[in-house]
This record gives C-alpha cells, structure tokens and sequence, in this order.
C-alpha cells in the first residue's frame, strides 16, 4: 500500500529527488497524506490530466499561524485564492476513488487552508507573492533514511492561463 501526497513546490521539483522530513521543500499542500492500493500510473495519469487543465497560480501570503494538533507548527496561511481551492477539490473528487478506506481522511476534510510550513529560515512572509508552475506526487512512506520520494511532476498547464477550466 502507499501513502502519496500531492503539493504545489514553490521551486519546481524533480523525478525522483529525495529529501528528508526536515528538508521537504517549501511548497503548498493540495492533497493531504493518503493510502492507496492503486497503481501508481493510475494516480499519474488522472494527475496529469488534472494539471493540464490547470494554469500557474499565482498565491499571496496572508498570515502566519500556528497548526497541527498541538498548535505548535509555524505557517504562513495564504489569501483565499479561488485557483487553489478548485485545484483541491478537482483533486478530491478525481482520486477519491483511489483512497484505500471509503472514509480515507485526505478525502473527507472539508477545511482545506492553503499554507506554506516554516522550515527553519526556509519560509514565505505575509505579502509575498508565489507563482505555483509544478504539481507533484511525493512517496510519504519513510524509506531507511528518513527520506521521501517525489514520484512525478506535472507542469501545470498553459502558461497562459491561471484558473482551472
């Protein structure tokens, strides 16, 4: 079974790459941790189609807040942008059907907040503006070393266009 996850990288990613917990790249989580027993080229085709349709987006920070259960993880929240809310939802209900539990958590949440996680002096501030290009399926199961995967990478449509069709 795998464990994905789907986000926007503020700086495009590679096939491939692998970085530690501690060192994932800055980025926008679209689709939270879920499980799958799918293959994984049934989840890279529906996202790619996903993707093509989608323009770059371009995001503004908002605020910094404090999530997770214990309120103690730093983020900065991003404005409410129409583009990263359509993108969620397209993606909840293209791989709903791949999610391991009809109950899977990462397809029932109705409480998306676009943000950007704190990573030591790695961060965005309030008023920063971001251009989303890249949308990318990362492996979430810790390998020996700690590390994640990313699976595959998909530019987000034509540069002309910023909004889901």
């Amino acid at each position: 079974m795998s464990r994905l996850v789907v986000v926007l990288p503020l700086a495009p990613l590679q096939q491939g790459e692998r970085f530690e917990v501690a060192e994932w790249p800055l980025h926008i989580t679209v689709l939270p941790p879920f499980l799958t027993q799918a293959k994984p080229e049934h989840i890279t085709s529906v996202l790619e189609g996903i993707a093509s349709a989608c323009g770059p987006i371009v995001g503004v920070a908002d605020e910094d807040a404090l999530f997770g259960r214990r309120h103690n993880i730093p983020v900065t929240v991003m404005a409410p942008n129409a583009a990263l809310t359509q993108l969620h939802r397209a993606l909840i209900e293209a791989l709903r059907p791949f999610g391991a539990e009809p109950d899977e958590p990462a397809f029932t949440g109705n409480s998306f907040r676009a943000h950007v996680t704190v990573k030591g002096e790695r961060r965005i501030h309030p008023g920063d503006t971001v251009h989303l290009t890249q949308l990318a399926l990362v492996d979430m199961v810790p390998r020996h070393d700690g590390g994640r995967t990313v699976l595959a990478v998909f530019p987000l449509g034509d540069p002309e266009r910023t909004e889901l069709s």
